[in-house]
């Protein structure tokens, strides 16, 4: 799945981990990335929160979609953070799921949260790719 995404593949994300309902990713704020303020456009935070856990809810195989998500942004990352994303499975039943994601940054004093995430999925019938 996740090599086929080219949206993720755009921003420079890297999953570095995924299975068992887990994964990791790595991405870093680039100039593109950041609005008016300075800082990173929450938009970006949200999609690479989202897309570490497509990662964490599609280790089982069966495609696993979104059905809902929500973010609550802690603090604001800048241009040049290298952010992590881990997401961990809470809780499945039947066809849904409930994952959270923390997006953090390490800095000299340590783990700062950036952003907390919590993603429900669901798994569908096997989705055909679109024709060109």
């Amino acid at each position: 799945m996740f090599e086929a995404d080219a949206a993720s593949a755009a921003l420079g994300i890297r999953v570095e981990h995924a299975l068992d309902g887990a994964a990791s990713a790595r991405m870093t704020v680039t100039d593109t990335m950041v609005n008016g303020h300075g800082i990173a456009h929450g938009g970006y935070i949200f999609l690479f929160a989202d897309t570490a856990f497509a990662c964490a809810c599609n280790t089982y195989g069966p495609v696993t979609v979104a059905a809902g998500a929500e973010i609550t942004f802690v603090t604001s990352a800048r241009l040049g953070d290298e952010l992590t994303a881990v997401a961990e499975e809470r809780t499945r039943y039947g066809r849904n799921g409930i994952y959270d994601v923390t997006v953090y940054r390490e800095t000299p004093e340590g783990r700062e949260v950036v952003a907390e995430f919590r993603g429900r999925s669901r798994t569908i019938a096997e989705v055909q790719p679109r024709e060109s």
